[in-house]
């Protein structure tokens, strides 16, 4: 049980490094966004499997973290991501040029 949680939590580890990682490098705010989410929130619930291996006592709370890490990190980036439109912060355009939110916001249908 011991190889299997230091397994998991040396896994999320990496995976909240590369996250970080994905921060620094990626060119504008949207795009940081979804690395710094997605990538730690996957290494954030590795090292509470891991922990769980570790420590089968703490299961019920490594339980509730991970419902509450799983519940608020998508909000909060959603939240992060629509501030950041309204502020008026570009994004890098690739291939995709097209901006949603905005055409609606034009049609009113958004306020």
């Amino acid at each position: 049980m011991n190889w299997i949680g230091n397994i998991f939590i040396i896994t999320g580890a990496l995976f909240t490094l590369l996250g970080s990682l994905g921060v620094l490098r990626m060119p504008d705010v949207y795009n940081r966004l979804q690395a710094g989410t997605k990538a730690t929130t996957l290494g954030f619930l590795s090292i509470l499997v891991g922990a769980a291996f570790l420590q089968p006592l703490w299961i019920p709370k490594l339980i509730l973290i991970g419902v509450f890490l799983v519940i608020t990190a998508p909000i909060s980036s959603h939240n992060l991501a629509r501030a950041s439109h309204r502020r008026g912060l570009k994004k890098v355009l690739g291939k995709n040029r097209v901006d949603q939110y905005a055409s609606e916001k034009t049609k009113g249908g958004l306020k």
